[in-house]
């Protein structure tokens, strides 16, 4: 889907959600934000960095400092333990492994799951699974954090508490969250819902 005329600013600290169908452009935003695809003109720019102008290298590490990751599919590692998934992405940037785990401790209690740090994701329903998710994506204190379709796989009651807990967690942390969805009752929690038709914006909504 190509992407057209897009021009948008989203402040440090605010929660946005890009809404649309299947096939809107929604999902090519969020990838070219995060620098998986890039545009082919235009520019994108993250703390201060032009991602269009990153090459791989420097894309991984510009990921690894600023971005974190939220997934439909949770995609965890799954011969490591809550634990372990969460202090990855503190392993690739070099953190001694006490400390990392320190830190990995201290997300997982914070998001409900001290009791279930040595836990496999087949050990752990999808809502846990969802919630070790989370804390793998904040655990590096990144800038911003991309939630793709954060509670497509979860009923409507885990779906409720998924999204208070990322969004607390994110207004905590006076971090920038993402939100890409095709389900309003998710982009309800965001302070603007930005709605997107055929590669455009066609309104954005501002929330109370």
């Amino acid at each position: 889907m190509a992407l057209n005329n897009i021009n948008l600013t989203v402040g440090k600290g605010e929660v946005c959600c890009f809404l649309g169908t299947s096939g809107s452009g929604k999902s090519t935003l969020l990838n070219m934000m995060a620098g998986l695809e890039k545009p082919t003109k235009g520019s994108i720019k993250i703390a201060g960095f032009d991602v269009e102008k990153l090459n791989e290298k420097k894309l991984a590490v510009f990921r690894q400092n600023h971005i974190g990751f939220i997934f439909q599919s949770y995609n965890l590692l799954p011969f490591s333990n809550a634990l372990e998934n969460v202090a990855m992405p503190l392993t690739f940037k070099g953190v001694r492994r006490k400390k990392r785990e320190k830190i990995a401790k201290e997300m997982l209690t914070a998001v409900g799951l001290g009791d279930r740090m040595n836990h496999k994701p087949s050990e752990m329903s999808g809502g846990q699974q969802q919630r070790v998710g989370i804390a793998r994506a904040f655990v590096t204190q990144p800038d911003i954090v991309f939630a793709d379709e954060p509670t497509g796989n979860l009923d409507s009651k885990t779906s409720a508490e998924v999204m208070n807990l990322i969004t607390e967690t994110t207004r905590k942390n006076n971090r920038t969250l993402i939100i890409v969805t095709h389900d309003m009752s998710v982009a309800r929690y965001a302070d603007r819902i930005v709605h997107i038709l055929d590669g455009d914006i066609s309104n954005i909504e501002v929330c109370s």
